[in-house]
């Protein structure tokens, strides 16, 4: 007799359980219905079987699986028409297919087809984590694992909607309140419940996604400048002595700090190589020389390039390798010397540079090795980066490289610490998923790519400061993974060193404001000292109003404005490089305040702030020596001074689509746009970043 295993629609939310025996199914779906006072759908094959036993001793067999999944149907059915808003299934299909298919090795057809299309907002998988409770008609403990990866298998490939529970009674129910609120809300927005698992499994809130999409649809508002920052009207210039004497200040301060130096490294090479990548591509091997692919394209980057070939710190470990898989490599003619040499460093089957992070690579050439920038770090670390001997180097890299950067590391670290003694402990941090953004299509709804799921990207390296904030440290020094020099590590070390001792000293007095505020010890006569101190030192102008505010009301705007994490950042001139500047900007509040900023967050099209722009003096190398914890000795939660009104919108091309895509305010930028900041001049040699391959053939980075 056929079956009738019809699944009633409904605007009802539907949750089933899902999972092995004894997984707590049956509990989770009674503590949800009686918290959202509904309805539950029982097990129907419990009675069933137990009937079964009762009048004929006889245990399940694959024939009960049909009349199961027909009498599970319509129990279901029964109390779908009776559900109040949501409706918690203990069991459901899926599970006897399942069952079906693990215990007879068969799933009758008509179950198989019903088990797929009976459709549920949402599948809770549930975890062996639980104890086994045994009871006549559950099977044996043994094997738990095996059926729950046959389970969560599953629904992988039969495309449903599901989120794994785990932990005790409570705390499962405690997580299934919170998805199903989620879920409801996701389901209001008109999204899928695949949109909604995605979304979940990236660990972005429903709040933040929501966020974003506002964003995409009310626009980010471009950057007010006032006026360039300059020296002495936002920039500090310090003399030699001076540069020497902060130097001084943090040497003389810093064994009672916790020292860390933070790299952003995850980043791969490919734009470092970029124009050797579209020779190989374009180059007519067959029907032109090298000059004319030059004078076609125009490409004086490649023409450098291979002028400068043998200065380059790999050039022997690729000759090398020419001749080993070329035996007459050496009588080929200049051209094919020159694009086998560049197919080699290019080619993934061998050293395949593009696609390696850019701290793997090597950069400089020294007498007995070759170095590259991750060793470079671990030596600057160790000149500047200490305290009663310790060290901290932290990289953010891709999980993929890990490794790479762990090789480096343990392969020279013993002879850096020995040569700077100091013991340097080296930890790593990858991009959270939780940064990623979601992407939008011309109408600003969610873009979907060709297998229907939603499109995230990285979030770019404003995503970096949620791995800034969770590293315990006093003084943190930011450096990118490309600014080293060669032999150059005391130099270096005296500005970074310098800055350092500027912030401690700012740090100082600022705690010594906070404390006395704390105690109630601050007089009448100091409330012009901290205006001055504030508006002399930290770039932080009286606002108005504030002469008219109470006694009690100036102590708490002060402590309001002084109790923010500390950045003092050097800035080099401007010799043109890309990148953002220093400027004094306009708030949305009318505040006025110091600011790195990119020429992507200035309006462009209006000829006063292009004007400004222009006129910048200074450029941002990213050279920053940040305090991030407060005058109690706490970490502050630096996620909380992020202006969040500060990121980019970015149009890309996806799959031959045009997308708009959002990067989170960046990392130097509105991230760290309502901390206490300070800009310095420090010296072009600070400054020595590797863009391009051809940077290496600059005098900072070649053999003297």
């Amino acid at each position: 007799m056929e079956e009738n295993l019809t699944q009633e629609q409904s605007a009802i939310i539907k949750i089933a359980m899902f999972g092995p025996e004894s997984t707590g199914k049956t509990t989770l779906a009674i503590q949800l219905a009686e918290y959202y006072k509904t309805v539950w759908v029982p097990e129907f094959a419990r009675d069933y079987l137990q009937e079964k036993w009762d009048k004929k001793q006889l245990i399940c067999d694959s024939n009960d699986m049909l009349p199961i999944a027909s009498g599970q149907t319509k129990l279901e059915n029964e109390k779908l028409a009776v559900a109040n808003k949501y409706l918690f299934c203990d069991t459901n299909l899926m599970v006897t297919k399942v069952f079906s298919e693990v215990y007879y090795g068969y799933c009758e057809p008509e179950l198989d087809e019903a088990a797929q299309e009976h459709g549920y907002d949402l599948f809770f998988l549930t975890d062996i984590d639980v104890p086994w409770e045994k009871d006549d008609l559950r099977d044996k403990p043994e094997g738990r694992k095996l059926v729950f990866e046959v389970f969560k298998k599953s629904l992988i490939d039969n495309k449903k909607p599901f989120i794994t529970l785990s932990g005790d009674k409570s705390l499962r129910l405690e997580k299934a309140k919170a998805i199903i609120e989620n879920l409801t809300e996701a389901k209001k927005m008109g999204l899928s419940s695949r949109d909604f698992v995605q979304i979940y499994e990236h660990g972005i809130s429903l709040g933040n996604f929501k966020e974003q999409l506002e964003i995409f649809k009310n626009g980010i508002s471009k950057m007010v400048l006032v006026k360039p920052a300059t020296l002495f009207n936002g920039i500090l210039k310090l003399s030699d002595v001076d540069f020497q004497q902060k130097a001084s200040f943090l040497d003389f301060h810093k064994y009672d700090l916790k020292l860390t130096k933070f790299v952003p490294a995850s980043g791969a090479a490919s734009r470092m190589f970029k124009f050797l990548n579209d020779f190989l591509d374009e180059y007519d091997v067959l029907n032109e020389s090298i000059n004319a692919y030059i004078n076609r394209k125009k490409d004086n980057e490649l023409a450098i390039f291979i002028v400068g070939m043998d200065k380059f710190p790999f050039f022997e470990i690729i000759y090398n390798k020419l001749k080993e898989e070329l035996p007459d490599f050496d009588l080929l003619d200049r051209d094919s010397k020159n694009y086998y040499f560049i197919k080699f460093l290019m080619s993934p089957d061998y050293f395949d540079f593009s696609n390696k992070p850019k701290a793997t690579l090597p950069f400089h050439k020294y007498l007995s090795n070759i170095a590259t920038p991750t060793e470079e770090h671990l030596y600057e670390c160790g000149y500047y980066s200490s305290s009663n001997g310790n060290s901290s180097l932290h990289f953010t890299v891709s999980e993929v490289h890990q490794e790479q950067f762990e090789n480096i590391v343990r392969s020279i670290k013993s002879k850096v610490e020995k040569e700077t003694e100091t013991i340097i402990n080296v930890s790593y941090s990858y991009q959270n998923k939780s940064t990623d953004t979601i992407a939008v299509d011309a109408s600003n709804s969610p873009f979907k790519d060709k297998n229907g799921g939603l499109l995230f990207r990285p979030g770019g390296h404003g995503a970096l400061i949620e791995n800034l904030n969770n590293l315990d440290a006093d003084i943190v020094f930011i450096k990118n993974i490309d600014n080293v020099i060669l032999h150059n590590n005391e130099t270096i070390a005296l500005y970074k060193k310098a800055l350092a001792g500027i912030l401690v000293e700012l740090q100082q007095q600022v705690f010594s404001y906070l404390r006395l505020i704390d105690a109630n010890s601050i007089q009448e006569g100091k409330i012009e000292e901290i205006s001055n101190f504030l508006e002399g030192k930290l770039n932080i102008a009286k606002e108005s109003g504030f002469d008219a505010l109470s006694f009690e009301n100036k102590l708490n705007a002060f402590k309001e404005k002084l109790n923010r994490p500390i950045r003092v950042c050097g800035m080099v001139k401007n010799e043109g490089e890309p990148g953002g500047g220093p400027f004094w900007v306009r708030s949305e509040n009318d505040t006025i305040s110091l600011q790195i900023v990119e020429s992507s967050q200035v309006d462009l099209n209006n000829e006063n702030q292009v004007a400004i722009m222009t006129a910048s003096t200074h450029f941002n190398p990213v050279d920053l020596v940040c305090g991030i914890k407060s005058y109690k000795n706490e970490k502050f939660n630096l996620t909380q001074f992020i202006d969040k009104n500060s990121g980019f919108i970015v149009e890309r091309i996806s799959a031959g689509k045009r997308i708009r895509t959002y990067e989170l305010p960046g990392l130097w930028n509105g991230a760290m746009a309502k901390w206490l900041t300070v800009f310095v001049q420090v010296p072009l040699i600070t400054f020595n970043p590797v863009k391009t391959v051809n940077d290496l053939l600059k005098v900072a980075h070649q053999p003297k």
